[in-house]
């Protein structure tokens, strides 16, 4: 389709106005937090730039959506208002709407998958709004969604793919240039494309030669395919630990934006995401959820050295078991844990040998299972399985050549 025929582009052409953007923030005066940009050395080594974190994890609601939520609120009229609001969200859209409603006096009927975490559906509650749980899938909620803005007559606040949405997420292109102006780069996930439209259109109307590279998992990459085939992609399925941006089909008006503004698109795999939470919580002391840290994880796919980079953490909203899950699975994935088994001969001295070994490479024990009926031969051999703290992957390949050099031979569990 010709851009001249297309209906996002003729509806959005003149969607780069530096004026609109600073209008939406003057809105969202005394509503935000201030999220500072923060230096971190950590991701900054890690990449050879500069990285600055802007921390919209740290919003009232624990995410950017508050912005966009807000902004498309405080334009509606008064009798627009007094229909009603309806929105459909799985966690994050859901709390901002609920709280942009709660702050200007707005009725809001939220729908939510079933499937969705109890702690999300208590803090969309606990602003206030009204709470239906409808079918398995985000999809299934949206739809409900749309048939009760029909039936009640509701104004449908859509997540992402809204003017007044995206230019709300476009205040944070606003503020971080403000704090940075000579910020080479910035990383924005990206789910349905809203916050990452919202933020190269603010971005480059102040700065034009801003880069703006937006970050999707492996496994949920239907902006990238779109992009590739210059049409918006329906994915059958998704597959990925960020349940925040599993987004089957972006939105057409955030397509037409980011085709035009956004300068690369990368996807990142899970373990990426997982070295990247850790890596946030232990050096920074915050904590990010899986959707959230999708723009640190991309740093790794920046083919520049010595760049300023800006890298928004889109929010934090993450319950306490997968923290402990993702913080494991991090550890292992960094090469801060390693689990090894080994077949040892069943005589006495054989455990003080390995316990030797490990003693001189300083590799602290965590678990030690010794058990001779994990072999077929159990009257020779016994398995030994071991869990060692180590300090990466280097201290990882000393463990195992040192083993191989005593005669044994280790399998990584």
């Amino acid at each position: 389709m010709s851009r001249l025929n297309d209906p996002a582009f003729a509806q959005r052409q003149s969607f780069t106005d530096f004026l609109q953007f600073q209008e939406a923030k003057n809105r969202l005066q005394g509503i935000l937090k201030e999220t500072n940009l923060i230096y971190s050395a950590a991701f900054s080594e890690e990449c050879q730039n500069d990285v600055y974190i802007k921390p919209e994890n740290l919003q009232m609601t624990g995410a950017f959506k508050i912005r966009g939520a807000f902004n498309k609120i405080s334009k509606l009229s008064l009798k627009e208002r007094q229909r009603g609001l309806i929105a459909s969200s799985a966690g994050n859209h859901a709390q901002g709407v609920a709280y942009a409603a709660q702050k200007l006096g707005v009725t809001a009927t939220i729908v939510m998958p079933n499937t969705t975490p109890l702690i999300k559906v208590e803090a969309t509650r606990n602003f206030g709004a009204n709470v239906v749980l409808w079918g398995d899938c985000y999809d299934e909620a949206y739809g409900e969604a749309r048939r009760l803005e029909k039936e009640h007559d509701y104004i449908f606040v859509h997540p992402f793919d809204d003017l007044d949405v995206i230019e709300g997420q476009g205040t944070i292109g606003l503020e971080i240039l403000e704090e940075l102006y000579d910020a080479d780069y910035i990383l924005v996930p990206i789910g349905g494309g809203g916050l990452i439209s919202g933020i190269a259109a603010a971005a480059k109307s102040i700065k034009p030669s801003i880069k703006v590279v937006g970050v999707e998992p492996e496994g949920a990459k239907a902006m990238k395919l779109s992009l590739d085939h210059n049409k918006v992609i329906h994915l059958d399925t998704v597959h990925t630990i960020a349940d925040g941006v599993a987004v089957k089909k972006p939105g057409d008006l955030t397509f037409s934006i980011i085709r035009d503004l956004v300068d690369e698109v990368v996807t990142v795999s899970d373990f990426d995401i997982m070295e990247a939470f850790l890596l946030l919580l232990e050096k920074h002391k915050l904590v990010g959820e899986n959707s959230g840290v999708l723009s640190l994880a991309g740093l790794k796919k920046l083919h520049v050295t010595n760049k300023k980079a800006v890298c928004v953490v889109s929010g934090g909203n993450i319950d306490v078991l997968t923290i402990s899950s993702l913080v494991n699975r991090g550890l292992i994935s960094r090469g801060r844990i390693f689990c090894f088994s080994v077949d040892l001969p069943d005589k006495p001295g054989e455990l003080l040998k390995i316990s030797e070994i490990l003693a001189k490479l300083q590799a602290n024990v965590i678990k030690l299972d010794h058990n001779q009926f994990k072999n077929l031969d159990r009257f020779m051999e016994v398995q030994l399985e071991v869990t060692v703290e180590t300090n990466g992957h280097k201290h990882i390949q000393q463990i195992i050549s040192e083993m191989h050099k005593a005669g044994y031979e280790i399998a990584k569990v």
